[in-house]
Order: structure tokens, then C-alpha cells, then sequence
């Protein structure tokens, strides 16, 4: 059993308590494997025989891939937990309370000194940076909007910051590396993945092997533009931020996958404190105007976490893809090497020719 021990997840199980105080947990419990709710975790079987089964697709010859939330068995697939949606707390000064009493105690319990932060100068990572003093660490092309926010969220925090610069050698010789990590060729999962793995690389190659990650903190405390517009943006089918931001979290599992396959390819072990389980529930609690207040997006986490200047506090940040120019960078490759933008999917053509 990974991320927990079997004592916790057996009686989770028991109880049907989708957040019983983890991180996420996966392995074999009682005959069955069993994953957590979020999938934070990760783990496979063979596809025809559930009894042979890793934590590491590539050691198994037809990996299947256990759904968050679940068990298998030989009989199939069983939900044990689904995502909880409990009613929101109305008192601003509880609901934000209680944030920021589940962040410190996650951060402060999981990422110790001797920790590293990939640190794009965001909201996010910028929780976690101010409360340890393990090394900082940033990816990026020259130019790009993360390293220079990284830089001056940084000297705001009175840190250093090791910038890892990124170049289209780089980018040649590591897109194949990790589309075969990830399982993916598409341009968008690659384009996130292809940082976090060089950013990892250069950490494990400091000797480190773990890094602390933001991941989760968009999607539980409404980052993103379609759950503050739900009403005309067409990715979500919602009629509130509560129900577009349930959506968002929903999309965790698939997300997760990817980016812990790709950290780990690179040589280090994700540690992604903003996903505990307190942290998740007490994000599920909030009201709409605690996610999405007018224009603000997150605002119970800009206002629980006090122990950061309001400058940094207050920055936006970019997706990843677009804040370190991956995305801009892949697409002229491609380019370059004759796959014009008026072929289909060009760019994700251009990652299965490396393949």
C-alpha cells in the first residue's frame, strides 16, 4: 500500500469515507486493489488479470489503469467513494479559517527544509515556498512570463531561485522522453508535462529526490476562467461556480496521472501538499463568492494565506504551458521541421514523428 497505511484505508473502506486524512493512498488491500478518490496515487493491473499489478505501468505488459475511487478484483471494477458535496459554509471568516488551518498543517507536515519547490512565482506554489526554506526552482524559455515572476516573487520572499533554462535542444530531446512517460502525444498534455520533467531533471540532478508541486489549487479553489464564467463558457455544463469547480476537481484523476508519471520519470517523487484530503475538504465547503468573487478567482486561498505579501498574494499566473512558452516554443518546432499549422493537429504529429 502506497500513501497510507492499510489499518487508515481498511477503515476508510469500511466507513466509505472518501477523505480520511491523506494524501491519497493506492495498492492491495483484502484481495483488491484499491484507489483513492482523487487518484493521487497511481496503479495498474494487467488488463486480463487483476492479480498482477504495479504502481509502474511500464511493469506490466497490458497496464490498465485502476479508476480513482475505486476497487478491482477479478469480478470487475467497484466505486467505494465518490467525491463528497457537502453544503457550503456561509460564515466567510469560518469558511477561510478553516483553509487556512488545513494548509498549514499540510504544508508544514509534508514539506520539511530539505524539500525543493517548483516555483512559478503563483499563488500556489509561492503557499507553500514561504513556508519552508528548501530551494526554489523555476523553468522557462529566455523571456518568459514564469521565470520573471518566479524572480520577483523570489526577491519579494527575500529567497534565491535557480532558474532552469529551457532551449529547443531541450525540448527535442525530452519530448519524446516524455510523451512515452506520460502515455500521451496530444499537444496540450505534453506541452504541461515537458516543464514539470525538465524542471525535475535538473532538481534530481542537484541531488534532490522529491519536489514539492501547486497542483490541485486551481481546480479546488477556482482558478480557472470557465468556472468564473460558467455561464457562457461551453467547457463546463454548470449553473453555479460550485457545480464548474466540481467539474474542475472531477478532472483531477486524469490530470494527476500525467504529471506524477512525468515527475517520476525524471527522477523525483512528487509531494503535492495542497491535495490533502483537509485541504480538499475544506475547499469543498466554500460558497461561490469564496472561489469567484467578481473578478478575484480563488480568493478564500488569496485571503487564507496570510503569511504572504499581498503583492504576491494578488499575482496571476499563466498555465504552465503558456506562462514558461512551451506551448509557443513546441508549435515553431514543429513548424521548423515542415509541419505546417494548416495540417491536422500539427503539433501533436510533429511529437509521434520523434516517437
Amino acid at each position: 500500500m502506497r500513501g497510507a497505511d492499510r489499518a487508515r484505508v481498511r477503515a476508510a473502506v469500511e466507513a466509505r469515507n472518501p477523505l480520511p486524512g491523506t494524501c491519497g493512498f493506492a495498492g492491495e488491500l483484502d484481495g483488491r486493489l484499491v484507489r483513492d478518490v482523487l487518484g493521487r496515487e497511481l496503479l495498474y493491473s494487467e488488463r486480463e488479470d487483476p492479480t498482477a499489478w504495479s504502481h509502474d505501468p511500464d511493469d506490466l505488459s497490458a497496464p490498465s489503469l485502476v479508476p480513482a475511487g475505486h476497487a478491482r478484483d477479478e469480478t470487475g471494477d467497484e466505486r467505494l467513494w465518490s467525491l463528497p458535496d457537502p453544503d457550503p459554509v456561509a460564515d466567510e471568516s469560518r469558511a477561510v479559517g478553516s483553509v487556512r488551518d488545513a494548509l498549514r498543517r499540510s504544508i508544514d507536515a509534508a514539506v520539511d527544509d530539505a524539500t525543493p519547490v517548483a516555483f512559478s512565482g503563483g499563488l500556489d506554489s509561492a503557499a507553500i515556498a514561504a513556508r519552508t526554506d528548501g530551494p526554489l526552482y523555476v523553468g522557462g524559455f529566455e523571456g518568459c512570463h514564469d521565470v520573471a515572476a518566479a524572480r520577483s516573487a523570489a526577491a519579494t520572499l527575500g529567497r534565491d531561485i535557480r532558474v532552469v533554462e529551457l532551449t529547443h535542444e531541450d525540448l527535442r530531446r525530452a519530448t519524446p522522453e516524455v510523451a512515452r512517460a506520460v502515455g500521451r502525444t496530444n499537444p496540450m498534455d505534453v506541452s504541461i508535462a515537458l516543464p514539470l520533467y525538465l524542471v525535475a531533471e535538473r532538481v534530481a540532478a542537484d541531488g534532490y529526490d522529491r519536489l514539492a508541486v501547486g497542483q490541485g489549487a486551481d481546480e479546488l479553489f477556482g482558478g480557472y476562467s470557465k468556472v468564473a464564467n460558467y455561464e457562457s463558457d461551453d467547457r463546463v455544463d454548470a449553473d453555479s461556480v460550485r457545480a464548474a469547480r466540481r467539474e474542475t476537481v472531477l478532472t483531477l484523476p486524469d490530470q494527476l496521472e500525467r504529471d506524477v508519471r512525468a515527475l517520476r520519470a525524471a527522477g523525483v517523487e512528487p509531494v503535492a501538499p495542497l491535495l490533502h484530503d483537509q485541504v480538499v475538504a475544506a475547499a469543498l465547503r466554500l460558497p461561490d463568492d469564496l472561489l469567484v468573487d467578481g473578478d478575484e478567482r480563488k480568493a478564500a486561498l488569496r485571503r487564507a494565506t496570510d503569511w504572504l505579501p499581498e503583492s504576491v498574494r494578488s499575482r496571476e499566473k499563466k498555465a504552465v504551458q503558456y506562462g514558461t512558452y512551451v506551448s509557443r516554443e513546441l508549435d515553431r518546432l514543429a513548424r521548423q521541421n515542415g509541419f505546417k499549422r494548416r495540417m491536422d493537429d500539427h503539433v501533436g504529429t510533429y511529437v509521434e514523428s520523434l516517437l
